[in-house]
């Protein structure tokens, strides 16, 4: 295995400066896992010879991939670390940002660096900022700006992972996992987990208060449907709520579109972060892998990684699926597309 050792940090000051981390260059890359074919349609979607690749490792918790398509390289955070990552196809892994989600001082929780990230319509990343309990956006090479850090005057929990409509709407999580003592914690401002839409206008509006532990989000390819990933041992499902034409929910009370609570048996872990493709699928991240769920909420198929697998994020021409899982990035080969692709 390569090993990378010339790694960029960009500080607040837009300086670059030399760091060290382990990243793989290889073209040849290590397989794990197995694509489990729980139903014929699956094979329209994975090509029966396709593997789980590893494309990295040695992170803390890897999570929140995002494609950067104008420049082709992959984003994600290492949250326990305070980073976000960059890899790209013959270089590695790289420090691409340090602080990513906490600029205060001292120890402040396990889940204090970035989480969810994701590109908007102007080419700036999104990010959610667990320690610094807000919604920030960085123009590559500027320094960051809040967004959101607020709903009604009341501090965030911990935002968690978010999604960008082609219209530039902003849709989030905010849980508790980044504070503390979690759902405990006694800085918690707002006394429910939301779900919550930033307009056009800079206000956030609430989508729902019904999940305790909401986490993935994304929406459906025509985007009249949003898509939210509750990490509740007791109840693992996925939620979906129709959308207006002005971006808000119809209802705060969403419709089941898929519980994971039979498929336990097939890793650790529960329902994270969500994709959806152009075909109408989810790739819902948990039970050890990433399940692939039809339109109808039907389980297909599962890309097992025996990890537990926090996010995952469509890249390359829109059919590669990144995967981070753990410690490690992988990626498998679709034969799908992404939305926004």
């Amino acid at each position: 295995m390569n090993c990378r050792i010339a790694i960029l940090l960009f500080t607040a000051a837009n300086l670059i400066v030399p760091l060290s981390i382990l990243g793989q260059d290889s073209v040849n890359f290590p397989t794990i896992g197995e694509v489990l074919r729980l139903d014929k349609e699956i094979d329209q979607v994975i090509d029966k010879d396709a593997k789980i690749e590893v494309l990295s490792s040695g992170f803390t918790w890897s999570e929140g991939p995002a494609w950067v398509n104008e420049d082709g390289y992959l984003i994600f955070s290492d949250v326990w670390e305070n980073r976000v990552i960059k890899w790209q196809e013959g270089v590695g892994a790289e420090v691409f940002l340090e602080p990513s989600g906490y600029t205060g001082i001292g120890h402040y929780s396990r889940g204090l660096g970035s989480n969810g990230l994701a590109m908007d319509n102007l080419g700036r990343l999104i990010s959610c900022d667990q320690g610094d309990r807000r919604l920030s956006v960085m123009k590559f090479g500027q320094g960051k700006r809040t967004i959101a850090d607020n709903y009604q005057g009341k501090r965030f929990n911990s935002p968690n992972d978010v999604t960008v409509a082609i219209t530039g709407r902003i849709y989030f999580t905010d849980p508790p996992y980044g504070l503390p003592q979690h759902q405990d914690d006694t800085t918690r401002e707002i006394d429910f987990c939301g779900v919550y839409y930033l307009d056009r206008s800079g206000e956030v509006l609430l989508i729902t208060d019904e999940l305790p532990f909401p986490n993935g989000i994304d929406l459906s390819h025509d985007e009249r449907t949003l898509f939210v990933a509750q990490s509740d041992s007791d109840k693992p499902i996925v939620m979906a709520y129709d959308l207006n034409d002005d971006g808000t929910a119809k209802s705060s009370k969403g419709k089941l579109h898929f519980d994971a609570s039979p498929y336990r048996k097939y890793g650790p872990g529960n329902p994270d972060g969500i994709k959806t493709d152009q075909s109408g699928n989810l790739w819902i991240t948990g039970m050890g892998g990433v399940m692939v769920v039809n339109p109808d909420g039907k389980l297909i198929g599962h890309v097992i990684t025996g990890e537990q697998t926090s996010n995952c994020a469509w890249g390359d021409s829109g059919s590669t699926l990144y995967i981070t899982a753990d410690t490690y990035l992988c990626r498998i080969r679709t034969k799908v597309v992404g939305r926004r692709f």
